[in-house]
């Protein structure tokens, strides 16, 4: 017969929820930082777009939803414009990687399951993006680095004439 061995036990002062979640919370502050420096790059992107609207002489040309700077829509070789997204994936295989379009959005899905006899793991990314009216779904491609980057790159159609052409608008004086 073996030796009976006791193990101890270390106490803590921390709840078993402070000590299973410090990490989630750690990386939900840290998403929460991003996000904010995110807004706050695209609120000032958005203010120097609104300068460049309203500082624009009445001679000048409108600028069309495409001429807003955007890492978003970039020029192509071939003289027009696409969007390019990137989503990281790199916690899916890409057998579990979804892509698709539904009308006029665009769906990422990507779902992960795995179980054994001691855990269970279950993970799953949705994300939505809203495609300019006129994109043509049949020419939309997209790329999955060996890093877990999926990048979807949809060209954009040519913006319309009269988008560009001046109308007068005339004034009601009452």
């Amino acid at each position: 017969m073996a030796p009976e061995r006791h193990v101890p036990i270390a106490r803590s002062d921390l709840s078993i929820l402070d000590n299973e979640f410090s990490n989630v919370r750690e990386r939900f502050e840290q998403e929460m930082r991003r996000m904010e420096d995110e807004m706050s790059r695209f609120r000032s992107q958005l203010a120097d777009h609104e300068r460049d609207v309203f500082t624009r002489s009445p001679t000048s040309q409108p600028r069309s939803y495409l001429d807003i700077a955007s890492p978003l829509i970039q020029d192509t070789p071939g003289g027009g414009r696409e969007i390019k997204l990137r989503f990281d994936v790199s916690d899916y295989a890409p057998e579990e990687i979804v892509v698709k379009t539904v009308d006029n959005r665009l769906q990422v899905h990507a779902k992960h399951e795995e179980k054994s006899d001691t855990k269970s793991v279950f993970r799953e990314y949705n994300r939505e993006f809203l495609l300019p009216k006129g994109t043509n779904p049949e020419r939309i491609t997209s790329s999955l680095s060996r890093d877990g980057v999926l990048t979807i790159a949809a060209p954009l159609p040519a913006p319309m004439e009269d988008a560009r052409g001046e109308k007068m608008i005339p004034i009601a004086h009452h």
